[in-house]
Parts: C-alpha cells; structure tokens; sequence
C-alpha cells in the first residue's frame, strides 16, 4: 500500500506543474518576501546604525516622539528589496501588469529614497522640498499612466458611458452596481495619476507611529490580491458579476509578495520601533496599492479599505484649510489624526491597534462588494 502511494505521488509531482498554479505561486511569493525579511532585516538594521542613518524628528511633533530621534530611517527598501526579489521569483515576466506594479513602487520608492537622504545628510525633517516632491511624484505617476492607458487595448479617447465591454481596462467601475462601467477615455490619464499620487501621500503621512501604516498596507495588499484573482479569471468574474481582464491576475503575485515583505518589516517595526521605513517605504507602498487597484479597476474600493488612510489625509486639509481661514485656530489638537489621540492622552500601542481593526474592518466590507452586486 505504502508502494502504491508512493508511485502516485511520484506521478502526481511529474504529471502536475505546480508552478502553474497561480495560488502555489502566490504562496511562494508571500514565504520569500517573509524569509528575505526576517533574514536581512537584521542585517539592514546594523547597516543603517553604522550609516548614522537615523530619524530626525520634528521639533514641533508630540513631545513623546523625541525620544525616537536617532533610530535607523529607511527600511522600505528591505520592503522594497523583498517585494522586488518575490516578484521576479515567482511572477510571469511577460506580463505587463507586473511591470507596470514594480515600475511604480520602485520610481516611488526612489523619490523617497532621496527624500530620506537629504533629511539624514543635512540632519533636519525636511528632504525635497514640496514643488521638487511633487514634481518627480508627478513625473513618476504621469509617466506610468500613461503607459497603462496607450497598451490598454481598444482603449477609447472621448467615449463616455460606455458599458465598458471592449475597454474595461479604462473603465471606472461602481461598487455593489453590476452594470455600471463609466468609459473615462482619455481622462483615465489624470485620474490615474490621482489614484497613484494620492494613495501614496495618504500612507506617507499615517506613516507616523510604529507600525501604523505598514499593518493596513498588508490588510489592503492582501484584499487586493483576491480582487486580482477574481478579475483574471474569467469563470469567477462572470460568476461575481466584475470586469473581467486577461492576464491581471498576475499581480496576485505582486500583492502577496507586498503582503509577505509588510509582515516581515512589522517584526522590527511593531512598537518600539527598532527601524522606520522612511518616506523610501512609505510613497513607494502607498503607490503600489494605487496601482494595483486602478489595474484591477476597483480604485473606488480603495477609498472603501484604505479609509484609515483617507481619514489621515483628510485631517491635514482640514487642519491646513480651517487654520489659514480662521486665521490659526484648529480643528485637531495636531494633523495628522494620530497625533490629535496622541495629544488626547491615548497610549500609542493603543492607537495603533485600533487604526488596524479599523483597517480590517472596511477591507472586509471591501470585500464584500464582490458579491453585492
């Protein structure tokens, strides 16, 4: 009996590619994002020790911060490394949605990089000033917009309220609506850059206590990657009633890698913080999700899952705009929101957690718009 089985699985290895299989290779690309982590991740942390590569914070921030001043800065590009590494392991490389993801994430991830450098360089808070950020983010999140939007096959100029069927790539597609797919044409460029730009700011400014941005980066990565495998595969997407797109599926592989580098940064940036991921992390994951959700056209589920994210954002312009117009009064005992519990007493293990639930909470309702439809 012992015999038997052994000659059938002997058989099954050599008659069944597992490699192949999208889901084997999704878990392959979690594990290898996961192990490069957790075995460079010490190593990196010494790195920057012996760089003096460590944070400068903000003199006006919360007081209780100051005592982070010093600790190593720019680990996003262990994420980066990892995130990378899994992908060209496991991806088909001939697929260009998996070009277009590590193209972003890593022309994001430079910006930061340099903006991380020349705070630690000159020993201040402030790297790149605001009009050359924005221009290289801006450069960055046009160029590849672009990219998706001319590749995009029978991709429309100027038809509008379309149903979207011959060029769901650039079709907006409204949540919990079966048939509505509003056809952007070429507005599909700017609102693209948008998505990109504007998810990567949003996690950069939550990114302001241990491990607050990168557990919501993995939830939303995660989700992510079943919106992918639905929407690129064709029996499921008729099934749930959402665009279907060849080839998209791919990034199933991008996302879980995103997923496994997430987790394994989070064991040397859970509270206390033994490293940051710097603006190079932050920009770099925050355009990553933005990518993947306009590729897998669910930027408006992005808004739903990524509302920790939103809501952070949100509180520096309404901050910013009440204190210029009521000629300085606030809103939040200080922006981003973390920082107003922060002031209101709260433990920041506390806050911290709790933007997680919160996080968890809107990706399943995410989710569940696969269905109500």
């Amino acid at each position: 009996m012992l015999y038997h089985l052994a000659m059938w699985l002997k058989e099954s290895v050599s008659t069944f590619n597992l490699f192949s299989y999208l889901s084997f290779r999704a878990i392959l690309g979690v594990l290898t994002a996961l192990i490069f982590s957790f075995v460079f991740g010490p190593l990196m942390i010494r790195k920057l020790h012996d760089f003096k590569f460590g944070q400068v914070i903000r003199e006006v921030g919360p007081k209780s911060h100051q005592a982070k001043t010093g600790t190593p800065t720019m680990g996003g590009v262990l994420i980066l490394c990892a995130i990378t590494i899994s992908t060209l392991a496991w991806s088909d490389l001939t697929n260009r949605f998996v070009w277009f993801a590590l193209l972003v994430t890593l022309a994001f991830g430079l910006v930061g990089f340099a903006d991380d450098y020349i705070k630690i360089k000159h020993r201040r808070n402030l790297g790149l000033n605001a009009k050359q950020k924005y221009f290289w983010l801006s450069l960055a999140g046009f160029g590849v917009s672009s990219l998706i939007y001319f590749t995009s096959p029978n991709a429309p100029l100027f038809d509008v309220f379309s149903d979207g069927r011959h060029s769901l790539e650039t079709a907006l597609i409204v949540p919990f609506f079966k048939d509505v797919a509003i056809q952007l044409g070429i507005f599909f460029i700017p609102w693209s850059y948008l998505v990109i730009v504007g998810t990567s700011n949003a996690v950069n400014l939550t990114d302001g206590l241990d491990g607050l941005a990168i557990m919501p980066c993995v939830l939303v990565g995660s989700a992510l990657a079943v919106f992918a495998y639905c929407t690129g595969n064709i029996k499921i997407a008729m099934y749930l009633g959402i665009p279907y797109i060849p080839g998209v599926g791919e990034l199933v592989i991008f996302c879980t890698a995103l997923a496994g580098a997430g987790l394994g940064f989070l064991w040397f940036n859970a509270y206390p913080a033994q490293v940051f991921m710097g603006d190079v992390g932050a920009l770099a994951l925050g355009a990553a999700l933005g990518v993947v959700a306009i590729l897998v056209r669910q930027e408006l589920v992005l808004v739903v899952m990524g509302g920790v994210f939103v809501a952070e954002t949100v509180s520096v312009m309404l901050q910013v705009g009440y204190f210029k117009y009521s000629g300085g009064k606030r809103i939040f005992r200080m922006a981003p929101l973390h920082h107003h519990y922060e002031l209101k007493g709260w433990p920041e293990p506390k806050i911290i957690v709790r933007f997680w639930i919160i996080t968890l909470i809107l990706v399943l309702i995410g989710l569940s718009t696969l269905k109500v439809r």
